[in-house]
């Protein structure tokens, strides 16, 4: 199908686009912007006056829950939710049941959602077998079944010594390794930012040092082995530090952050309500504007969702005995747009850690509009004021502290590879 998308405002940081312009679509790939190619004068044409058309997002974080956990959410609805945000790439950890240690899981996932027709889904694989941490999973056989990267996730490894092993083996195969900078024996049992607010509130700490020293380990190893290295949801300023240090001295290394922890902290903890239980935690306030302050130096190169979908259930207790994670995937452009005003960034900067900033980190195809790429990008009104209701979320989840708040700016519509797959009502 040929498609035309005439009067929109073309917003391109990879192109340094910013225009009102139009696009034009042929075979699934973007073939032209600004004057129509030959043969489109049967185009099919869609007015985006008064929108913005921007990428795709790539979201490096978003857990779909299958298999394994559908209570919490499945492959369809959480691909729904993600295509409704704008979100037309994803990345999925491996810490579904059973794990993402064989091909035939990593196929598994793949082949759902190619089923669903929503967004473009790219797993994980499992580093060590079970992600125990104790034995290498068959680390090639997974990059052959389609998985981007390889990553422990949260969970700990036996010893240093097997993590040594591993990374030695990644970097012979030039795979990409995925780090959650967390020594757990540091974090084991908390649930909070280790700080006056925990203490003032009778919670179990998380210090900062939990990070850092995972992270001052995982950078050495990183330097030890040529291991390419992607470190997730950076949570702490001298993290940071740390990153921008690495890649100094010229390490292949990475690094993304979670949305909330750009626009919260932890004084979020007097509310006592489990919604704002997640991991890494709300840090300092002093923690999230160095967050913000990395994202400008180009320290941090994407802004992701973290997208951890529960049931009402994981939330309905205790802050300390819920289970952590916000579902947030829906709200991503325009949470992240807050940050325009919280840290005084641009949009072009913002839409770059939402597009192909992510992308570049694992190399993916996507995040852009240049000619010759899929035809992945969505129309998006910045003006619109809506409510994100509760009743009218596409995801299974039901853990968001951000239910009934009103946001400005929606995504209208999606489209992957010129096919519509979400328009809003």
């Amino acid at each position: 199908m040929k498609l035309r998308i005439q009067n929109g405002r073309l917003i391109d940081p990879s192109q340094d686009i910013d225009a009102v312009t139009d696009l034009f679509v042929d075979n699934q790939k973007i073939v032209a912007i600004g004057e129509a190619p030959e043969g489109f004068e049967d185009a099919e044409v869609i007015d985006a006056s008064g929108q913005w058309v921007l990428p795709g997002l790539v979201d490096l974080a978003v857990s779909l829950r299958e298999p394994g956990m559908t209570q919490k959410g499945n492959i369809a609805t959480e691909g729904r939710a993600a295509v409704s945000g704008g979100v037309t790439t994803l990345v999925c950890p491996p810490d579904t049941r059973p794990i993402v240690d064989t091909a035939a899981v990593a196929a598994l996932i793949q082949d759902k959602a190619d089923d669903a027709g929503m967004a473009n889904v790219f797993p994980l694989g499992a580093l060590t077998q079970g992600l125990e941490g104790a034995q290498l999973s068959n680390m090639v056989a997974l990059t052959d079944a389609g998985c981007i990267a390889l990553s422990n996730h949260r969970h700990p490894m036996a010893s240093t010594k097997v993590l040594s092993r591993a990374l030695e083996y990644a970097a012979t195969h030039d795979l990409l390794v995925v780090f959650h900078p967390d020594e757990a024996s540091l974090s084991e049992g908390g649930c909070a930012h280790e700080g006056l607010m925990s203490t003032m509130h009778g919670l179990a700490g998380i210090p900062e040092e939990a990070e850092t020293i995972a992270l001052m380990r995982d950078l050495l190893l990183v330097e030890k082995t040529g291991v390419r290295a992607h470190f997730a949801r950076l949570s702490c300023a001298k993290s940071v530090e740390m990153i921008a240090d690495a890649k100094a001295s010229g390490l292949d290394v990475t690094a993304d952050v979670a949305v909330h922890n750009l626009l919260l902290n932890d004084q979020v903890l007097s509310r006592f309500d489990g919604h704002y239980h997640v991991l890494p935690p709300l840090r300092s306030d002093e923690d999230r504007l160095t967050l913000i302050e990395g994202i400008k130096a180009g320290v941090i190169s994407a802004i992701c969702s973290d997208h951890q979908p529960h049931e009402k259930m994981a939330k309905i207790a205790p802050f300390a005995a819920t289970e952590p994670g916000m579902a947030n995937v829906e709200i991503l452009l325009p949470l992240a747009m807050q940050l325009m005003d919280e840290g005084d960034l641009d949009f072009s900067t913002v839409l770059t850690c939402l597009t192909s900033g992510p992308a570049a980190c694992f190399g993916l195809e996507a995040g852009s509009l240049s000619v010759g790429s899929f035809a992945d990008f969505i129309l998006f009104d910045s003006t619109a004021r809506w409510v994100w209701s509760y009743e009218g979320r596409k995801t299974k989840g039901h853990n968001s502290p951000y239910f009934g708040d009103e946001f400005v700016g929606r995504v209208m519509s999606t489209y992957i590879s010129g096919q519509r797959v979400y328009q809003a009502v």
